[in-house]
């Protein structure tokens, strides 16, 4: 699989391109999202409301850019979500150019340049994001009955190279690469959902997903990838509940049965979201992951919906 950036987005729905890293040395961590009917915009919501429901998708657009810091590292931090209109997005099989900023895949590595002003200092971020696979692949995992919503890891397992001239970083690491896409707003079908995925040995990795839909019924997915592009289902380990966040998000996932997992750091705290960094324990051996906390029902409270643009400004 490919990230295949010209999939088509239908009226009121949405797709993501997904990346995480980490560094080798664990002071700095990265995250960077694409969206294609940004599935968190306040404006995008207002839009369907006014349109019955239905809304142009890629005239609400945004670059997600998060630098992080480990702890007691003292590297700088970052984070942009500038919202753009249509007549800002230009995109094809291998290119995605959002405003200034932009992806590009060359069938062995994704680039990203990025070229954004961060929230709410108004800072320049500048640089380049290089991922390189370990291997491919190209199922995708529908996450409703219906087939509406679908998760595709395309990269499981990469290396990273992170180049930012604003703020001056230099550093490599562990990645991830993703896409989700869907066909109509993720509160319409789900509740809420935990995620991770988790760097194991040997260029495995593994993915847990937990959704909670709007009828009550639930769905747990457990994949193991190798780092030759293969996927295997396993059964899901015993549930754990974390600690809430400060804005009392709640939080929970999966490791082996009887192994302790701890909140190593939590990078994103919002009313309605969580990212985290665990120290777990999966598949037999101690590891790192990269957890969300998602409810859906929060985020839609218009209380919430008053907040955002004040984290998510929109030009054009």
């Amino acid at each position: 699989m490919t990230p295949a950036f010209d999939l088509r987005v239908p009226p009121a729905g949405y797709a993501w391109w997904y990346l995480d890293a980490l560094s080798d040395d664990g002071r700095h961590g990265l995250t960077l999202i694409a969206f294609i009917g940004s599935v968190f915009s306040p404006y995008y919501a207002s839009a369907r409301r006014r349109g019955q429901g239905l809304a142009d998708p890629e005239n609400h657009c945004a670059m997600n850019v998060a630098l992080y810091a480990g702890p007691g590292s003292g590297a700088p931090k970052a984070w942009c979500m500038t919202e753009r209109g249509r007549r800002a997005v230009e995109r094809t099989a291998s290119t995605l150019q959002i405003g200034p900023s932009g992806l590009t895949w060359d069938s062995s590595t994704l680039t990203a340049q990025i070229h954004e002003t961060s929230v709410p200092w108004g800072r320049r971020m500048r640089g380049t994001v290089r991922l390189h696979p370990h291997a491919l692949l190209g199922s995708p995992y529908p996450l409703d009955d219906a087939a509406r919503h679908r998760w595709c890891p395309i990269a499981p397992s990469a290396r990273v190279e992170v180049e930012m001239e604003s703020p001056g970083l230099n550093w490599s690491g562990t990645a991830y690469l993703d896409c989700n896409h869907g066909d109509r707003p993720l509160e319409q079908d789900f509740q809420r959902w935990d995620w991770s995925r988790t760097a194991l040995s040997g260029q495995r990795s593994a993915v847990l997903y937990d959704v909670t839909r709007r009828d009550g019924s639930a769905m747990s997915l457990a994949l193991a990838f190798d780092g030759q592009g293969g996927a295997t289902r396993f059964t899901p380990p015993p549930a754990c509940t974390l600690a809430p966040t400060a804005w009392r998000v709640p939080r929970a996932t999966r490791s082996d049965a009887s192994q302790p997992v701890q909140v190593a750091q939590t990078l994103e705290d919002s009313p309605f979201y969580a990212r985290s960094i665990l120290q777990t324990h999966l598949l037999g051996e101690p590891a790192t992951a990269v957890h969300e906390s998602l409810c859906l029902q929060r985020w839609a409270r218009p209380v919430v919906q008053l907040m955002l643009p004040f984290r998510m400004p929109r030009r054009g």
